[in-house]
């Protein structure tokens, strides 16, 4: 990627080298710049599922142990996106993760959908059936 990120100008030239990072010029506006950082690009799939699961009112370690992502950058995200979770200390929120074979057996059970209500949400291959239930 080889633009300036001043005015977007193709003209660059390279301009010597900065803790072994090659220093760009732009001929348009003489802006000096450095190459992106190549960082880990976290896929938005995960960002989004991070922020769903967030919302469904689960902790941000919970999080962290399903989908394999810090909680730090849980916490950024929604720091990031201004994410506002509804507080209700009525009811909290329990989760399972289910297989594809697993999901009609835990639905046929009544018990399990008796006095609750629950989401399902795909999870790559498996499934989190999140169910809210009242405090006693």
């Amino acid at each position: 990627m080889k633009y300036c990120p001043q005015c977007q100008s193709k003209n660059v030239v390279k301009s010597g080298v900065i803790n072994e990072k090659q220093r760009y010029k732009c001929k348009d506006c003489g802006y000096h710049f450095t190459v992106n950082k190549t960082g880990k690009q976290i896929d938005m799939y995960y960002v989004t599922k991070a922020l769903q699961l967030y919302l469904e009112g689960l902790t941000y370690r919970e999080i962290e142990r399903i989908i394999g992502v810090s909680h730090v950058s849980v916490m950024n995200w929604v720091k990031k996106y201004n994410i506002n979770k509804v507080k209700d200390l009525n009811y909290h929120p329990t989760y399972k993760i289910l297989s594809q074979s697993e999901l009609p057996k835990y639905f046929t059970d009544p018990n399990n959908t008796k006095g609750a209500g629950v989401i399902v949400t795909e999870l790559g291959d498996k499934y989190m059936v999140i169910k809210w239930e009242r405090f006693k």
